[in-house]
């Protein structure tokens, strides 16, 4: 392949010790053991991806087998060992992906090769990648050979070479007997000094402020930055500059700007602006977890920005937003900060069990909204009293007792204004007090589809005034929980808390009437006029059942 032709990551994965970047400790003291001649049976290297484990396995595997020696490490001109070793093709060094090959019949064929010796370098050398997906058997049987690899008659022996993402799924037998190297994240300057080289030698257009971004959502990792890289220089048009605002359409990349003026509107109580600027940044194709993790980032921002200095966030504000952050979070009180980072943390755990993500997200930010709302509310109040006011009030939404509390309709009271109260009609509010005077009330209001839902697919688990715990079937509709909210409220006046259960509950309406009709057929076919119909008229059917009124 030609080299040109190659995707960024591939044409410039480093070849040797020097052009490693943010791992110059580690480069060193493999050189120095090589050196020495005191190289360890096995090698161990771990961390985050794209931070260079498989490349600095091929270049340990290299130094080992490189014609020249290890002082002499091929670098412009390869020698046919150090160009097969690139290539994958060498036949003395053997790689293998433990992600695809997981089982224990895979490494005993590993260690059955291992018997035989290098044929045309001094090592025998064995780079496994993803080793933590090994099996437990695969493990074991690899064990013994680790110890105590075999010598071979030319003077050299096998060495084996692991790569992982996941350190702690591997056994601690098996790493006590490897040298443990840990890969750490790049350097946020040191990367971007890195990618702006490579756009230059690729005489790409992109400005300084693009790159940043680019460093940022790379999050440490040199191949993501790359691949980043390459897409935003292939999506321009010639003689096009990669600038920021291009650079966050390619990359779909939530604004931190639009996220502070979306925090400002929260410590506002503007519920609608809120929801709007939500969903437009939904819209924008940003996933509720890339939104959460950004939202809890921002908390962070907040919460400590008196401590932290523009270069110390790793690029991820820019002088305007760290000065509109520095500003809000000296009118706010750091409990409150405290508190939004609590509900957040809770409500990432929540959008991993709900079906709907989207949802999730909305009402976690009309409760923010809540909270700021009773903190006004009473202003002489202490702030522990609040705490334990709001923690009491989500414990009650099952997370004590082991429910999915998917969706809590714990909004903010709407703010007194003369077109919100325009809103809600000034018709008498209704009592609903039992589960089947709800069903009588979605009847009365020609609530047909709602009604229907209820009797079909929900599951009742426990029913009180201003609270619904249910279970459901596959079939309910996505929305049926945020429509029994509204109604709720229009007919009742007060905000209902409608939680989601993994208990099974009461079988649905529909469930209980059909073992009613089941019964009562049962008990018609026991009746001696039945039986007599029966005889009379081979051919006959019962189709309806139906109960006398006590009266008749």
């Amino acid at each position: 392949m030609n080299i040109n032709s190659k995707v960024l990551a591939l044409k410039y994965r480093p070849r040797t010790f020097k052009d490693l970047i943010g791992q110059e400790v580690i480069s060193e003291t493999i050189l120095n053991s090589i050196n020495a001649n005191k190289v360890p049976n096995a090698f161990l290297f771990t961390g985050i991806r794209g931070v260079g484990k498989t490349t600095i396995a091929r270049i340990v595997a290299r130094s080992l087998n490189c014609l020249n020696g290890i002082k002499n490490l091929c670098e412009e001109k390869l020698c046919t060992n150090c160009e097969a070793i690139i290539q994958s093709s060498h036949i003395d060094v053997l790689e293998m992906d433990a992600a695809s090959r997981t089982g224990v019949d895979d490494v005993r064929d590993l260690i059955e090769f291992s018997r035989y010796g290098p044929t045309s370098s001094k090592f025998k050398i064995f780079i496994v990648d993803e080793v933590h997906m090994l099996s437990k058997q695969a493990f074991n049987a690899l064990l013994k050979t680790l110890e105590e690899p075999p010598e071979y008659e030319n003077g050299g022996s096998l060495k084996f070479i692991f790569a992982t993402t996941e350190v702690k799924k591997i056994p601690i037998t098996v790493v006590s007997r490897c040298q443990r190297f840990d890969l750490s994240r790049i350097k946020s300057a040191e990367l971007f000094e890195f990618i702006k080289d490579i756009k230059n030698k690729e005489k790409g257009k992109a400005s300084d402020d693009a790159l940043k971004l680019i460093v940022k959502m790379s999050e440490g990792s040199v191949r993501d930055a790359l691949s980043l890289l390459d897409r935003g220089l292939i999506s321009l048009k010639e003689n096009q500059e990669l600038d920021l605002n291009e650079a966050q359409k390619i990359y779909s990349y939530l604004d931190k700007s639009r996220l502070i003026t979306l925090f400002k509107l929260i410590l506002e109580g503007d519920e609608k602006k809120v929801i709007e600027i939500y969903r437009k940044i939904y819209d924008q194709g940003v996933e509720p977890k890339v939104f959460i993790n950004e939202f809890l980032e921002l908390i962070y921002y907040f919460k400590n920005i008196n401590s932290l200095t523009l270069e110390s966030t790793n690029f991820s504000l820019n002088d305007k937003e760290y000065s509109e952050i520095k500003e809000i979070s000296f009118n706010v009180d750091n409990q409150i900060f405290i508190l939004f980072w609590q509900f957040t943390i809770r409500t990432l755990k929540e959008i991993e069990i709900v079906s709907n993500q989207n949802l999730s997200i909305e009402m976690f930010l009309m409760r923010l909204m809540y909270l700021i709302s009773s903190k006004h509310k009473d202003q002489n109040s202490k702030k522990d009293d609040l705490i334990n006011s709001i923690e009491k009030k989500e414990e009650k939404s099952d997370f004590k007792n082991d429910t999915i509390n998917q969706i809590k309709n714990i909004t903010q009271e709407k703010k007194t204004k003369p077109e919100a109260q325009t809103e809600i009609k000034s018709e008498k509010k209704i009592s609903i007090d039992s589960f089947d005077k709800l069903l009588k009330i979605c009847g009365e209001h020609k609530e047909i589809k709602l009604k229907y839902e209820l009797e079909k697919n929900v599951n009742l688990v426990r029913f009180e005034v201003n609270r619904i715990e249910i279970s459901f079937n596959d079939n309910l509709d996505k929305n049926f929980v945020k429509d029994l909210s509204l109604k709720l409220f229009e007919w009742t006046g007060h905000r209902w808390i409608i939680t989601l259960s993994k208990i099974k509950g009461d079988l649905s309406v529909k469930e209980k009437e059909k073992n009613r009709k089941d019964e009562y057929f049962q008990k018609a076919k026991e009746k001696d006029l039945y039986k007599k119909v029966i005889e009379k008229f081979i051919d006959a059917e019962l189709i309806e059942v139906s109960a006398k009124k006590e009266n008749e």
